[in-house]
Parts: structure tokens; sequence; C-alpha cells
């Protein structure tokens, strides 16, 4: 595979991961970090043997492929210039502020030929890969995502920041539309919601119930889906899953026992891996494992749950 030319726009927390990842893997040639903060570009440009900037359209044109890692209301005007100059984007969750923005990006990379990726990490969380084998129809699904809180990543509610990992991830699991939403939640430190939980209603008949928080003292990141043979449960962030299924014998008359797979996975570098398959794309002409497709549908199931909130 050639090396394809790289560039991360956004140095912060997460723009800092992705610059070390471009950094190691052997088909990426990382030629720029781009900031507004330029001391912010020095310092990950420093730890990455890259050429800082302070304005990324100084980039245009000039590199094959890009990571957008820049706050959600500056996804779509970034992600679109790089598109309209032929540069491969992956851009972080969620793809876009709307759907509008999001669809434009989609024709854009379609109109140009470009691979359109959208940053849903857990997707590539190992304990996934397994529960992706086990999987047959799922018919109630309940999850979990509580964090502390951290300022970063604020100038959205619970729902665009954590909750919509776990939307992505159910939605890739049933593939059905959503029939009917009904969520609520709260604020409690910041200005936007901070708890919320949803019960979706697709229109095959499953039923996923979805709790979200961002002030938890504790993380929790768990997952259990519910189909005719088995029970399975996916510990996103101790990357286990356990698949509980009836066995051969009884537990009492007329009761079957219950049989445990578990499976724990190594540790893993996830974000690694979603770049590399990223790059891999760009190479072989393949579809992103997150599409500009899936990330829309993730965006506009999140938004409806966030427009009953409001």
């Amino acid at each position: 595979m050639s090396e394809i030319q790289t560039a991360v726009i956004g140095a912060g927390h997460l723009g800092r991961f992705h610059a070390q990842k471009y950094h190691l893997l052997a088909n990426s040639t990382l030629t720029a970090v781009a900031d507004k903060d330029f001391g912010k570009a020095q310092e990950v440009a420093a730890e990455t043997s890259c050429t800082p900037v302070s304005d990324y359209q100084e980039l245009l044109g000039q590199v094959d492929a890009v990571s957008i890692v820049v706050p959600t209301n500056l996804h779509f005007e970034v992600a679109q210039r790089f598109l309209c100059n032929h540069t491969h984007v992956l851009v972080e969750k969620p793809i876009t502020a709307t759907i509008d923005q999001a669809e434009t990006l989609i024709d854009l990379a379609r109109q140009h030929g470009r691979v359109l990726q959208v940053g849903h990490l857990e997707r590539f969380n190992p304990a996934i890969v397994a529960l992706e084998k086990e999987l047959t129809e799922a018919r109630f699904i309940e999850s979990h995502r509580l964090a502390p809180y951290r300022p970063r990543g604020t100038e959205v509610n619970v729902i665009l920041d954590l909750m919509i990992h776990d939307i992505d991830i159910i939605l890739d699991i049933v593939q059905s539309d959503v029939d009917t939403i009904d969520a609520r939640g709260i604020s409690v430190l910041s200005d936007d919601i901070d708890i919320a939980n949803a019960r979706i209603v697709f229109k095959n008949g499953c039923v996923a119930n979805v709790t979200a928080s961002r002030v938890s003292t504790t993380t929790d990141r768990k997952m259990r889906i519910f189909q005719n043979d088995a029970y399975l449960s996916v510990d996103f962030h101790n990357r286990e899953l356990a698949v509980y299924r009836k066995g051969q014998q009884e537990m009492y008359p007329g009761v079957p026992n219950i049989d445990v797979q578990r499976t724990c996975c190594e540790k893993f570098d996830a974000l690694l891996t979603e770049i590399d398959s990223f790059l891999a794309c760009i190479a072989n002409g393949s579809m992103p494992k997150v599409s500009g497709q899936d990330g829309k549908r993730a965006l506009e199931t999140a938004i409806s749950i966030s427009e009953q909130l409001a």
C-alpha cells in the first residue's frame, strides 16, 4: 500500500491522539496538524514530526486525507472544503450539526469519489466485533453509558456527546426504521441535558431502552441484547462479551439451565484500528465501516430525541 499524505484538523485532546496514530501507521505520511491556537498545533506537531499550521485552508489540495477533530458546529464547514478539494475525510461524531449538512457532505463525497467516514469509535471495539458473530435478530436492547463530568465536549448535549455512540450501534444491530421515540432528560451541571433516557421502538418490533449520563461518579458502558436464542451482554469499557443460552440440562423440572460463554478481549487500540481502516478504504476503494449514511442515520435519531427533550 503506497503512503497517503495525511493531516489532522484540530489539535485538542482527541486531535492529538489522531495525529499520533497517523504518525505510527506505515501507510500514512502525517504532513501537518492545524489549529487556530497555533501553540497547540506546534505542540502536537513537535510530538509527531510534522508541520504546524494555524489555518487549515493552507492544506486544501495539499493532502490526500484528513481527520476533522474540531467542535461539532465546525464539522460541516471544514469537511465540505476538503471534500470539494478532492480530499478523503474522517470526521468525528456527530457527523454534522444538522441533517441537511450531513446530506450535503454525503453528496459531495459521492460527487468527488472520496471516502467519508464518521468517527463512531465503538464500532471498532473488539467486544462489538465479537458480538457481531453471535447476533441473529435482536428483540430488546438495553444500554447504559455513564461517565464523570468533563467540560470538554459540552458544546452539545449528552445525546450528541455520549448516547449517539449507542444509537449508532443499535441502529446497526437492528437494521430497521425507527417507529416511535419517547425520551426524558434533565440538566445537572451544564446548561444542556446531562442525563437522558430514550425508549426507541422500531418498525420490526424491536425495542431499545437507552440511557446516557455525563454526571456519574464512575465510567460504565454496557449493552444487553435479547434475541430468541440468547441473551448477549457487552461491556465496552472492559472489552468483554458474555453470551447466555439455554442448555441441554434442566435447572428445575421443565426449566432449562443456562450455559454461559465469556469472551475477554485483549487490550486494543480502537482509534488506531479506526484510522487504519479509513486509510485501507482509501487505498482499496472499499466502503468505510461507518459511512456518511450511518453517521446521518445516528444523527437523525439523536436529533429526534433532543427535540423531545427541548
